[in-house]
């Protein structure tokens, strides 16, 4: 997206942070509950873990931003880099050598120094993991980002980092073995924050021999995460609450709360209360039928610029679904105009593409499947399907910023396909890790035909989108298409925005013409907050960090 566009939403994002202002009457015990020195967020469910390299979850990332820095961030309520842990970079010509300048005077919560040596010794654990670690449900973004491990395990490859170069403490090279032009972006992802080197040892962080529920649990990953954040952790009570002290001792501006406390509510129900009675300040996966009256109570309800994708995969392990014919014959079925309006929030935008119209590389002339029910029964007809049925896969009891309420959205897409003759049989399953097993791992692609999932992105760049869901071949889409893969690799690693852009322009017109899918919306996700609290910027990428908020009641 161009700057002037950004533009907007930065100003649009201020105007929503002014208007956090106020004070209430908190309907807390003066004496039991929190005063103006501490923030009660509410969130939709625990952490996975709060080792942020390890984690890929929204609840584990949004501690991880209060904890942890990067060596890059991103303005507030933009996609826009901005120094944080690095106060200046440059690349090489040929795009395979990043080279960062270090904030002088950085200490980690536990009093080592931030400096050249500690963002190797996070590059090299990175590279170095083995075993269980190099599992993507465990290692899922530096796999995926960086491709391969320095000891490649069962045939794999080496990935595309080669080597750390701590030239003087403030000095640090980045090499790579062959081009990545989103690098430095990616930098954003909580999973690539500096974490203390001493803590990761003396901790034992990559232990992934935890306990039998789940072998990730490390020590350091539950008790002990240490970052250069504005906020220190302090405990954690696993499904109920996660408490995080003001950093003392911060490089930047300190916290303006002394203490920030996430509690774990999964009902949005109890949610919207819990607000409502002042027992909380905020919180996120507002349910679109309580914007209105929050507000009509007097509640700040904020939207954030959506980023999102929210789409209906299709599982080409169905001989029916291997049909061209079939799965635009699908597209043609849905209105998507009628899905929004019906199932999600206000401000939530029509999709043509699977990503936003604000990365780069966006295409406006793609081939759009216009809502036409004949359109879609000929089809089904001249490929010999009048009579489809269809498992169609969807989530209960969960929210996401793509999918607010996935009943209601099914329910909506349901209707749309009996319409054009398709019988549907659903398929439900709890979020995690049921429903996410059987839609994108190996155990589910026997369950479902179609299902849906979407995506929020991480940072600014079209591989984040696109080359996540058809970079290669996967057990959630079930299509080989070795020159869409090829493009999509070629495509990473050109150096020049521009023709990167232009590159993935005619990659988004190519998977538009194949139909892996449908992209049926970027849904724009609300928080709610009570009327004394100012300081909150909404991101795109969830990228808030809370030193600027603080509290009046």
């Amino acid at each position: 997206m161009s700057k002037p566009v950004w533009a907007k939403m930065a100003a649009a994002a201020a105007v929503l942070s002014l208007g956090l202002t106020g004070c209430v009457q908190s309907e807390r015990d003066p004496d039991g509950g929190a005063g103006d020195d501490t923030f009660v967020f509410a969130a939709s469910s625990d952490p996975v873990m709060l080792d942020p390299a390890m984690a890929s979850d929204g609840e584990s990332f949004r501690i991880a931003h209060q904890v942890f820095e990067g060596l890059v961030g991103v303005e507030p309520g933009t996609l826009e880099l901005t120094p944080r842990l690095a106060t200046e970079w440059e690349a090489s010509e040929d795009g395979k050598e990043f080279t960062f300048t270090l904030r002088e005077g950085v200490k980690f919560h536990d009093g080592t120094d931030f400096n050249s040596d500690a963002v190797c010794a996070n590059f090299e654990r990175w590279a170095n993991w083995k075993g269980l670690n190099q599992n993507e449900n465990i290692t899922y973004y530096y796999g995926k980002l960086f491709q391969g491990y320095k000891n490649p395990e069962n045939g794999g490859k080496p990935g595309i980092y080669d080597s750390c170069d701590a030239a003087s403490p403030t000095e640090v090279t980045i090499r790579l073995n062959k081009p990545f032009a989103g690098f430095v972006d990616a930098m954003v992802l909580p999973a690539f924050a500096m974490q203390s080197p001493t803590a990761m040892e003396e901790f034992n962080a990559d232990d992934t021999q935890g306990t039998e529920d789940d072998p990730r649990f490390s020590k350091y990953a539950t008790e002990h995460p240490t970052g250069t954040g504005p906020f220190k952790f302090n405990s954690w009570e696993r499904g109920q609450q996660i408490t995080l002290d003001r950093n003392e001792e911060y490089w930047g501006d300190k916290a303006k709360v002394s203490q920030a406390i996430i509690r774990v509510i999964e009902d949005p129900n109890a949610r919207t209360q819990e607000l409502q009675a002042g027992n909380i300040d905020g919180y996120d996966l507002v349910a679109p039928a309580d914007v209105q009256p929050l507000k009509d109570e007097g509640m700040q309800v904020m939207e954030r610029p959506p980023y999102t994708i929210l789409y209906l995969a299709f599982n080409q392990k169905n001989k029916a679904l291997q049909d061209e014919r079939v799965r635009k014959a699908l597209n043609h079925a849905i209105d998507k105009d009628a899905v929004i309006s019906q199932s999600l929030p206000e401000g939530t935008e029509k999709a043509t593409q699977f990503m936003p119209s604000s990365v780069d590389g966006y295409a406006d002339d793609v081939e759009e499947y216009e809502y036409d029910p004949e359109k879609a029964k000929q089809l089904l007809k001249e490929a010999g399907q009048e009579n489809l049925t269809l498992r169609f896969a969807y989530p209960t009891g969960v929210s996401r910023p793509y999918m607010p309420t996935p009943e209601d959205t099914y329910v909506a897409i349901k209707a749309q396909l009996e319409a054009v003759g398709i019988t549907v049989e659903p398929v439900t399953a709890k979020w995690s890790p049921d429903y996410l097993d059987m839609a994108q791992g190996s155990d589910g692609v026997d369950k479902r035909d179609i299902h849906m999932l979407g995506w929020s992105g991480d940072y600014n760049d079209t591989d984040n989108f696109v080359g996540v869901f058809f970079g290669k071949k996967t057990h959630e889409w079930g299509f080989d298409n070795p020159e869409l893969f090829e493009e999509l690799a070629a495509a990473r690693g050109i150096g020049d925005k521009e023709e990167q852009a232009s590159k993935y322009e005619e990659i988004n017109r190519q998977i538009a013409e194949y139909a892996p899918g449908i992209p049926v919306a970027h849904p724009a996700s609300s928080l709610a907050f009570a009327p004394g609290v100012e300081g909150f910027t909404p991101s795109p990428i969830n990228d808030e960090v809370w030193n600027t908020i603080s509290v009046s009641r």
